[in-house]
């Protein structure tokens, strides 16, 4: 990395030495309109040029486009990524080097790139982050069908890393962390060592009841077997209603409970049963992997849904945030 910088510096000395002469050698011809404006659009060049430098090799600007990080991180808070904690990515999205002794820690705030992502070709997804970086996060041409930004990057908290297991119960995480048996609620591992007290709970316990009542109900609808309904999945159900479980939804529990409903409709089904398995057994991070994990548990869309990332994938570290000007602070610290 030492050399890169040091070839980065003596281009960068070489230019702007070659730029001087330039300037020097100009001052003796009569200035032109047309001359004044390529200066201007020559320095704007430059000065785009080196920012996409600086953010694709050392620090990186990121708007939070969710709220999977409250209140660590709000919507529309601006953030500092350092490039260089987990090795040097070549290009946007590219392979990295010098990775060997740069590893993610865990609890450390990260970005990766989307593995739900739809890619529209490598020569869009390139030029979208040059822009992207270019324009200091100003302008995204990367746009859903709606007209909202495509995720391509997440944000979120290394929550667990490679040879643990952990497992969710009415939405609380379990974790068996690697060389230890047994499993021990993530608050009180968090606690015992220190780790940021940023992940939390939304839905209020007492909706567990009625929210895999409400699951249960689904899988029945989904057969055509509602007129098998059993009465008391519906009571349950309906100590919920009108409550805010509409507004506070934990959809990892309700997906649980509703691909268990459907496996014992058909437990000969590998297919259902499989599934019921993965959330039944847990997630597994295999070596070289993270599990990450919004602080905002019941309003993220992370690891529990497409599983662990490869390491190769995580991007950058979250080591600051500078906007709002009234919440700058580093991020570094485990508060």
């Amino acid at each position: 990395m030492d050399r890169f910088l040091t070839f980065l510096e003596k281009r960068a000395e070489a230019y702007l030495t070659k730029k001087k002469r330039i300037r020097e050698y100009n001052r003796t011809k009569p200035h032109t309109v047309l001359g004044e404006i390529w200066s201007w659009v020559d320095a704007l060049i430059f000065a785009i040029f080196w920012v996409i430098i600086i953010n694709q090799y050392l620090f990186q600007l990121f708007v939070i486009p969710s709220p999977s990080m409250v209140h660590t991180l709000e919507v529309g808070d601006r953030v500092i990524v350092n490039k260089d904690s987990y090795g040097v990515e070549l290009y946007p999205a590219g392979s990295k080097v010098f990775t060997d002794d740069r590893r993610v820690q865990r609890d450390e705030i990260i970005t990766f790139y989307n593995p739900e992502y739809d890619s529209r070709g490598p020569v869009f997804d390139v030029l979208s982050q040059v822009i992207y970086m270019g324009t200091l996060t100003l302008v995204n041409i990367d746009k859903n069908p709606d007209g909202t930004p495509a995720e391509r990057l997440y944000v979120k908290r290394a929550a667990a890393m490679g040879g643990d297991r952990v497992i969710f119960e009415d939405g609380n995480l379990y974790m068996e962390v690697a060389g230890t048996a047994g499993y021990v609620p993530e608050n009180e591992f968090r606690s015992s060592t220190g780790l940021s007290s940023g992940p939390h709970r939304s839905v209020d316990p007492e909706y567990y009841p009625g929210l895999k009542a409400a699951a249960e109900m689904t899988a029945y609808y989904e057969e055509g077997y509602e007129a098998f309904l059993p009465r008391e999945i519906i009571n349950t159900y309906r100590e919920i209603e009108g409550t805010e479980y509409n507004y506070i939804f934990d959809r990892y529990a309700f997906e649980k409970a509703r691909t268990r409903t459907l496996s014992s409709f058909a437990p000969s089904d590998m297919s259902l049963r499989s599934d019921a398995a993965v959330y039944q057994n847990g997630i597994y991070i295999p070596s070289g992997y993270v599990l990450p994990l919004g602080d905002n548990r019941d309003n993220s869309r992370d690891g529990r849904y497409f599983g662990p990332v490869p390491e190769s994938r995580i991007n950058g570290r979250v080591v600051g945030r500078f906007w709002p000007i009234g919440r700058i602070s580093s991020l570094t610290d485990n508060e």
